[in-house]
């Protein structure tokens, strides 16, 4: 089970381990959406020429920032599938307050990165954006949900009458 999950983690979220790696981050977005994200991007939003060249050159610093924010994730991931097993108080406690730290810095890279992209194309057009991103982040995170145990999963096989349909 351990070694399952470690190869789904690493499969779904090594794209932001290292620049060579990208490819695993588009084939993700892809097996998702069907195209790659920037086309994605391109597809959904509405960006007026004279704002374009400014749009994408944000845009390509958010997505290298993004990705470095993306190694953090899977080295929770990590810690999370290395530990599953024999997780205490402590340790899930560790995990979880680590994992809330990072949300939290996500959240802040989206209200940095919004206010930036509100000086370049406006707050509408910015809003329309960070919606965007917010859904192929949930789906990212629903597909890594999927593939990892809650806490716990492995001890209902031991209770009497917990495993039936």
């Amino acid at each position: 089970m351990k070694k399952v999950i470690i190869m789904a983690v690493a499969v779904l979220l090594s794209a932001n381990l290292s620049a060579q790696s990208n490819k695993e981050d588009i084939d993700l977005i892809q097996s998702i959406f069907g195209k790659e994200k920037k086309e994605l991007v391109q597809a959904y939003m509405t960006i007026p020429d004279a704002q374009a060249t400014k749009f994408w050159t944000l845009y390509d610093v958010y997505e290298t920032s993004r990705k470095k924010l993306g190694k953090e994730r899977i080295t929770l991931l990590e810690a999370y599938a290395n530990n599953f097993e024999t997780l205490d108080n402590k340790k899930a406690t560790e995990l979880m307050t680590k994992k809330m730290a990072w949300v939290d810095k996500y959240s802040k890279f989206q209200q940095l990165y919004f206010s930036k992209f509100s000086a370049v194309i406006g707050g509408l057009q910015a809003s329309k954006f960070m919606q965007l991103e917010d859904y192929i982040e949930n789906c990212i995170r629903l597909s890594i949900q999927e593939e990892i145990p809650f806490i716990g999963e492995l001890d209902k096989s031991k209770v009497p009458g917990q495993n039936k349909p």
